[in-house]
């Protein structure tokens, strides 16, 4: 038996033209993914260098990886932990997305700190594409999809550049059967935890005194869905949020708000309904009854289109396989009364 051995390669890579921290992360984060990524190597980090040690293919291979990213932060300043992992794992270029040659106009918006925003996926992007050819677009799909933030940053970027002269970002407050009756403090304080999720995606695109200056004139105004009755939205960019949690003449309300030189994007998740019993959504059918008419857009973004944690797409598949066991399980057990029956019938 012949014992091959290799030289060894040692390779030193400069990052002198980016952010420390952002290649390595908080408490070297990003570098404990790579070194997960590559246990082969020996990486070591000094300053400003990173010197990898190991199999020249290994060095090789992880040299190509890390130029990527380099490349990523010189343009983009910001790269998050799932994407660093994304691209260090990718072996083809739809895994990496092409995000070194992608156009600029891609880019949503500019947020805090150099931060960019853009569409990350493909369902994503057709959201997109779908809200600049329609004045309103239904966007269905699971935790996680990036439905508001995406929405919420084309909102962003349509009063940035002057298409709107507001924006309206409004949700059902409702959450999973809890009464605002029941919550301590006034009114904002009861509602204010409902609209969270919308003030923390602007947090991301637009600095805090610019923020609390749009709020406190208007400009950007998160309300209850209750809220919208009986106004006419004109010149508004209007984002429906959770619209799962609406009921049909709610949803009908809505859509009925909006005015002149108004675009309106309805986003939710069927699987996520917190209305009570007695209750029911009116998402799935204004999707079902408005498909066919022209200048409305409906997008489906599924587990593919996660971008939270690697984990929630993981768990969503878990609920999903489920949630099929279930009904199929509820479909045997109906057929086993159906045959219990049809005995008795003959036995009579």
């Amino acid at each position: 038996m012949k014992i091959k051995f290799y030289a060894l390669r040692e390779t030193i890579i400069n990052l002198e033209t980016v952010n420390p921290i952002e290649f390595f992360g908080v408490n070297n984060g990003k570098l404990d993914i790579l070194k997960k990524k590559f246990p082969l190597l020996k990486i070591l980090s000094r300053g400003t260098q990173l010197k990898l040690s190991g199999a020249p293919e290994q060095v090789e291979g992880a040299k190509e990886k890390i130029d990527l990213i380099v490349q990523y932060l010189e343009r983009n300043g910001h790269m998050s932990e799932n994407y660093f992992e994304q691209i260090l794992g990718g072996d083809d270029a739809e895994t990496v997305d092409n995000f070194i040659d992608r156009n600029p106009n891609d880019i949503l918006v500019f947020g805090p700190n150099g931060k960019t925003v853009r569409a990350r996926t493909a369902n994503q992007k057709r959201l997109v594409h779908s809200a600049e050819k329609n004045d309103i677009v239904f966007a269905i799909g699971p935790a996680g999809t990036g439905k508001t933030y995406t929405a919420v940053a084309m909102a962003v970027r349509a009063l940035k550049n002057k298409v709107v002269k507001k924006i309206i970002l409004t949700r059902p407050a409702v959450e999973a059967g809890e009464s605002l009756g029941f919550l301590p403090g006034d009114l904002k304080e009861k509602i204010d935890p409902y609209l969270r999720p919308l003030y923390d995606a602007l947090d991301d695109m637009i600095p805090a005194d610019k923020l609390g200056y749009y709020m406190s004139t208007r400009t950007i105004e998160i309300a209850p869905l209750a809220y919208m009755r009986g106004r006419t939205l004109d010149n508004c960019f209007i984002i429906l949020d959770e619209a799962q949690n609406a009921t049909d003449l709610q949803i009908k309300m809505f859509l009925t708000r909006i005015g002149a030189n108004a675009k309106a994007i309805i986003t939710g998740d069927l699987t996520q309904v917190d209305l009570p019993r007695h209750q029911k959504s009116g998402l799935a059918k204004a999707n079902r009854i408005l498909k066919n008419i022209d200048g409305i857009g409906h997008i489906e973004l599924d587990e593919e289109d996660v971008v939270r944690h690697k984990l929630v797409k993981a768990i969503l598949k878990a609920y999903d396989k489920e949630f099929q066991n279930e009904q199929e399980s509820d479909e045997r057990e109906k057929q086993e009364r159906r045959s219990r029956f049809n005995e008795k019938e003959r036995e009579k």
